[in-house]
């Protein structure tokens, strides 16, 4: 399957000034339904805009990606809080990743049940622990602990992704999709922001894929599988096929290529979809401390956007 890529900063004019903030998301590895193009569309843009104003304001690219992924979880466009995907047993279990640049500091949960906006409740394990992930009941214990915001778990539901679930439990196991967008849909969410004092963060949230088996997780909580941030190297939200960003622990595979490797971001990216993973295994987006942003996939599409401080700015879901 093609590829599709889209580099913004290596490409800039030689006496331009590098953004002094940057920041890229995505709605997750896949083809929209044409029906729902424009809704994602401008969906990508309000969570754009809001991250923007963070950054524009002189607010930390922390405070931006988990704005942007809030504001994605609500959306039940997307496969990350309402409009998750179902587990086998007809429930949702929801996974979060945050982590940011200057420190390494990061904080995630797996399999949660009723937190309405698990990026907030990774980053409290982030911010207020001494631990990095935190799962299943004991996960749910600590946001009850930190107040956070709590829903029925029914609140995730959504008819689309049951329809996609029914559909789902009725075909054979070797006709069912690979991919997390099944039938066109959307999966994971994430973000990558670099703010005005040099720093970067990232983020991700997802339902994983449709139908899994309870107790699932994929890449989106490990990090450096799904999700991973360093100044010195960049920030990396994925979206695919969890299972293979995990074995080939593809978020900090690009940024060691970068470390060790000296390579240009877009090639890392390029090297990373097509000669470790197999094609139509997902994408993802990066972004390095200079305001290069890269954004590329190998499935039939992906929901993706872009802006920075030099009034660039890219929304797009297909090729």
């Amino acid at each position: 399957m093609m590829s599709a890529a889209y580099a913004l900063g290596a490409d800039a004019p030689k006496n331009s000034a590098a953004p002094r903030f940057a920041i890229a998301l995505h709605g997750g590895a896949g083809r929209a339904p044409d029906a729902e193009a424009d809704a994602v569309q401008q969906s990508l843009a309000t969570a754009l805009d809001a991250g923007v104003a963070i950054l524009q304001g002189g607010g930390s690219s922390l405070d931006a990606v988990e704005r942007v992924i809030q504001i994605l979880e609500d959306d039940p466009l997307f496969n990350a809080g309402r409009g998750a995907v179902f587990h086998s047993g007809g429930g949702h279990e929801l996974d979060a990743a945050i982590m940011e640049g200057r420190t390494r500091a990061c904080g995630a949960v797996a399999a949660v049940r009723t937190v309405r906006h698990p990026i907030t409740l990774a980053r409290r394990v982030m911010e207020q622990t001494r631990h990095v992930l935190l799962v299943a009941e004991g996960a749910e214990q600590f946001a009850i602990e930190q107040g956070l915001e709590r829903v029925d778990n029914a609140w995730f539901d959504t008819p689309r992704q049951r329809r996609a679930w029914e559909r789902a439990r009725q075909a054979a196991p070797q006709t069912q999709s690979r991919h997390e967008s099944d039938q066109g849909y959307y999966g994971t969410v994430g973000c990558v922001a670099l703010d005005q004092q040099g720093n970067l963060a990232a983020g991700t949230s997802t339902g994983g894929i449709n139908n899994k088996r309870p107790g699932r997780v994929g890449d989106t909580p490990l990090i450096g599988a799904g999700t991973y941030a360093d100044n010195a190297t960049c920030a990396v939200s994925c979206t695919g096929i969890g299972e293979q960003f995990i074995r080939h622990a593809v978020a900090y595979d690009l940024s060691a290529r970068l470390a060790y490797r000296r390579q240009p971001l877009a090639e890392a990216v390029h090297e990373v979809l097509h000669q470790t993973l197999r094609p139509g295994d997902g994408g993802l987006i990066a972004l390095t401390a200079d305001g290069t942003i890269v954004m590329e996939f190998t499935t039939a599409g992906m929901a993706r956007a872009m802006a920075d401080s030099t009034g660039r700015r890219l929304i797009q879901i297909g090729r």
